[in-house]
């Protein structure tokens, strides 16, 4: 057992809370399947409980029973900035209860996880998308373009920060941490003319009545694998594969696969300012038949805003990790590398940091 403390959900297969109960550790074998239920771990922040509530439902209407488990970590605890308690404390922390079999399956926010496989564990299920689009949540109801010169715009993001830099619309960028609800309320109190979030949250917890304006990706490209979900069990458990399976939603992985290998040959973090956008789109072969493809958009920006480099490209959805590998050589060689050296640099305000560890926005 990791330091990180495990706690059982007790709930009802209809999704009510009930109390905290001590859960112990043992495999789905030695437990066995048809008495006990799948025990999904998940961090305990609102967003992280939704997200996994979701798969614990989907799991239930398949025929499966599934309980909740949290696990708290010393990172939860923390309001420092991720780049100080390390990227990975979170994803580590709950994969270190599945290696010793606390815990029998994560749900992850994708755009999480590091690039580099971990070959104890397999994405069983990449479940079907929301919407990846980066939210904007404005005063008096105003639009990106309809914001004043000057105005506070919260997000700490290198990824939004560069790209918001780059229309030059003038914006005061200012360092957001905090829940969803702190941000928010920073809107709301007029601490903040606006924020950036991502709009998949938002639509998780309820919330897209405050969204001013969804941003397409011409102005703001997301993060790989923003708005996904993956759910993780150990590669030595294919029972539990199998049972996974059924929530997996091929577009969903293909796209997903596409944009993180082009982060991956890239060589950039979760915390680069590089976006990624695949879509399943229909199109026509040479025999006028309708097919699918994969069609990938990515960028590598500048932080001080000087620099947006953008490329495409459509191919095969069985192609998927080879289009985005393909893809971040093309950005290499229209001279993304310069860019993305920048992320480090003096110019970028030392006060920026990624989004509070107390709560994942997406």
């Amino acid at each position: 057992m990791s330091e990180s403390t495990l706690q059982e959900l007790d709930m009802s297969q209809s999704g009510g809370v009930g109390t905290l109960q001590s859960r112990g550790g043992g495999t789905a074998e030695s437990r066995g399947t048809a008495v006990a239920p799948w025990r999904i771990g998940t961090r305990g922040s609102l967003l992280a409980l939704t997200q996994a509530g979701t798969v614990r439902d989907a799991l239930i209407a398949a025929g499966q029973q599934a309980d909740l488990v949290i696990v708290k970590t010393a990172g939860d605890q923390s309001a420092a900035p991720v780049q100080q308690i390390g990227v990975g404390v979170f994803t580590t922390a709950l994969r270190d209860e599945l290696a010793a079999g606390a815990i029998d399956l994560i749900v992850h926010s994708y755009k999480d996880l590091p690039t580099a496989a971990d070959p104890r564990f397999v994405i069983a299920a990449i479940p079907p998308r929301e919407d990846p689009r980066d939210a904007l949540v404005a005063r008096d109801g105003m639009v990106l373009g309809e914001l004043p010169a000057g105005a506070r715009v919260g997000t700490s993001a290198l990824r939004r920060i560069a790209q918001l830099r780059a229309l030059g619309l003038g914006l005061e960028l200012v360092p957001l941490r905090g829940n969803v609800d702190t941000r928010l309320r920073k809107v709301s109190e007029g601490e903040l003319d606006a924020v950036v979030v991502a709009r998949a949250g938002l639509a998780r917890l309820g919330r897209l009545d405050v969204v001013t304006e969804s941003l397409e990706p011409v102005q703001m490209l997301s993060a790989p694998a923003q708005g996904a979900l993956a759910i993780e069990c150990r590669a030595d458990d294919p029972s539990l594969v199998e049972v996974l399976t059924v929530l997996d939603d091929p577009g969903t992985r293909a796209a997903v696969i596409a944009e993180r290998a082009l982060l991956a040959e890239l060589e950039g973090g979760c915390t680069a300012p590089v976006g990624a956008l695949a879509e399943v789109v229909e199109s026509f072969d040479d025999d006028d038949r309708l097919i699918e493809e994969l069609s990938l958009r990515g960028c590598a920006a500048a932080i001080d805003g000087s620099d947006v480099i953008r490329a495409s490209v459509v191919g095969p959805l069985a192609d998927a990790e080879q289009l985005g590998r393909s893809l971040a050589r093309e950005l290499l060689e229209l001279g993304a590398r310069d860019l993305l050296t920048q992320r480090d640099d003096a110019t970028t305000p030392a006060d920026f940091s990624n989004p509070s560890p107390m709560e994942n926005t997406q």
